[in-house]
């Protein structure tokens, strides 16, 4: 078959016989031979190219040896060369905004981060299988692909993992801190951990078995549990930062809301900005990204970190305790976004600006959906490159009550 456009998910769309075929390992226009790995609905089925009769002149050699068809599933756009994967990106992300959100004429451009392809993932988990031996799983399977190698990931972190033999486990978690620290979590078939290890550069061990890693971005130190959430590209902190603080343009005096903030790098990087008389909240729900929040704003008096959840009832409950609207809100929700709810609710307090950054097209495009249902227009947008090689893509959204568009620039 001939392979259609780029789709949200790492595959591209093909028909044949009226039915949507769902093409891995593919590119738009290549005409391929493809075999069926899935076909439960009558409407679509998944399949992966495993012959290229016509090349696209984006098609590249895979870097990877566990990377192709039926193999890992780690890397959905090993074939595809770096530049080509931007554009892909951002055609997804067009295509969701238009199609979820009615935006038709949005400009995406995903910019590439510093580093390159391979070797920027500094934080994964790896799967285990029953003999102990550690991989990644196949595309949409429980089968573990055993690795030796995984050439996305920072060196040091995947030499902690792969190679070695973890009887008994069910995954394991491993990052790379910003000083060269690896930290290894063993988890057990249940998800929880069972045990930490960390390794310093040199081979030292500390003296406790389970320490907070070091990063930097935003111009200052920072500190997360070692294996707890923190921008996975080593670069993604700052250029994120970055683009918020462009965004927000926050001024002295104002209140700032930092929802799901974890361990504050939003908040905390636009807090010095607030001058005396301003004011950040930073809001978390995991206790131990909150303590850390509180570690690292310390000599940040006008920032606050409050713990709670971010959904209808609680929101409300945090903007009758915050005692007036806010000027400006940054939410970093999970994957599935902020939800209709929220997003309704933040659009309700009359924010000058909602600076959104998203890990999903998709959530994204829904959100946005929302908020201009309750009247606010999207005034912003940059894309990232964070996750090379894979499907994945980092957006920062600005989104302002809706009106005439500013004079003059």
């Amino acid at each position: 078959m001939t392979v259609g456009p780029v789709a949200h998910g790492g595959h591209c769309v093909a028909r044949h016989e009226g039915r949507v075929v769902f093409v891995r390992h593919s590119l738009p226009d290549e005409r391929v031979l493809v075999r069926v790995t899935e076909d439960r609905h009558p409407g679509f089925c998944r399949a992966d190219a495993i012959e290229v009769l016509e090349a696209s002149p984006a098609r590249v050699e895979r870097p990877c040896p566990y990377s192709g068809p039926g193999r890992c599933g780690g890397c959905d756009w090993q074939h595809v060369d770096p530049a080509e994967q931007r554009r892909l990106k951002a055609a997804v992300v067009r295509e969701q905004l238009a199609r979820l959100a009615g935006l038709d004429d949005v400009a995406v451009v995903v910019e590439e981060l510093p580093g390159g392809p391979l070797r920027w993932r500094s934080r994964a988990r790896f799967a285990v299988d029953r003999n102990g031996a550690p991989g990644l799983r196949r595309h949409r399977s429980h089968d573990v692909v055993v690795l030796d190698d995984c050439p996305i990931t920072v060196e040091p972190a995947a030499q902690a993992v792969l190679g070695r033999s973890w009887p008994g486990a069910g995954a394991v978690d491993v990052s790379i801190d910003s000083a060269g620290a690896v930290t290894t979590s063993r988890l057990d078939r249940t998800g929880r951990p069972t045990s930490s290890r960390v390794v310093r550069p040199g081979g030292e061990l500390p003296e406790e078995p389970v320490t907070r890693a070091e990063r930097r971005a935003g111009g200052r130190d920072w500190e997360v549990e070692g294996t707890g959430f923190w921008q996975v590209h080593p670069a993604a902190a700052d250029a994120l930062v970055g683009a918020v603080a462009e965004f927000a343009a926050v001024r002295p005096g104002e209140t700032v809301l930092d929802l799901y903030a974890g361990a504050g790098l939003f908040g905390g990087a636009l807090a010095p900005t607030v001058g005396e008389t301003g004011r950040v909240v930073c809001v978390e729900s995991d206790a131990a990204a909150c303590a850390a929040a509180d570690a690292n704003l310390a000599d940040l008096p006008h920032a606050e970190v409050w713990q709670g959840d971010v959904d209808a009832e609680g929101l409300r409950e945090l903007l009758e305790e915050l005692g007036g609207p806010p000027d400006v809100v940054v939410l970093d929700p999970p994957r599935a976004g902020a939800g209709q709810a929220v997003s309704r609710l933040l659009a309700g307090t009359g924010a000058r600006a909602v600076v959104y950054v998203a890990c999903d097209p998709a959530a994204l495009a829904r959100d946005v959906a929302a908020f201009g249902e309750a009247g606010y227009r999207l005034a912003g947008l940059r894309g990232f490159d964070a996750f090379p090689m894979t499907q994945h893509v980092e957006c920062v959204a600005l989104l302002v009550p809706a009106g005439p568009a500013p004079s003059g620039g």
